[in-house]
């Protein structure tokens, strides 16, 4: 009897502990719980696209990734960012984000900077397509940090090709 009692009080114990969880959550399932966010995306770069190497506008498309905690500065190193179609960029190299702080992911040729905030894909091809896709944003650990779906139509507004996703 003493056993079941015990029992019993454990299981209260934890329902009423996941009960505190659940109703502790946001209401928004869809967040994920990560200081990183993807701020926006310049999906299609001002201009004619040409993905040349020396000619071409591919650092003009960007992802801006923003720390939006209040407290922790967070390393980028080993953060991956996807495409619907599998292109993908990791970060290979330390890359730290204080609070309220971002980086431009642009692509293209050029110089990292934590100066400037901006780090190059090193790829001269163009990652976002200009119709529609789906960006996802995974931590080290591979678990995901942040996505959002777009299409032109119905994201871009006011036809600039840059569409916000958080403030």
């Amino acid at each position: 009897m003493r056993h079941h009692a015990i029992t019993t009080a454990v299981t209260a114990t934890l329902t009423a502990g996941a009960l505190a969880v659940l109703t502790a959550a946001p209401a928004q399932a869809a967040e994920y719980s990560s200081a990183l966010k993807i701020r926006g995306v310049q999906y299609d770069a001002p201009g004619r696209d040409s993905n040349s190497c020396a000619t071409g506008n591919t650092d003009e498309e960007y992802l801006t990734i923003k720390n939006y905690s209040s407290t922790a500065t967070v390393n980028l190193k080993g953060y991956v960012v996807k495409d619907a179609t599998g292109n993908r960029f990791v970060f290979t190299v330390s890359h730290y984000l204080q609070p309220g702080d971002y980086v431009k992911l642009r692509g293209g040729n050029g110089s990292d900077s934590d100066k400037y905030n901006v780090v190059y894909r090193d790829n001269c091809n163009f990652m976002w397509n200009n119709d529609k896709d789906t960006i996802y944003f995974y931590k080290p650990s591979g678990s995901r940090a942040d996505v959002h779906a777009y299409t032109k139509s119905a994201n871009d507004r006011d036809g600039n090709g840059y569409i916000g996703f958080h403030s």
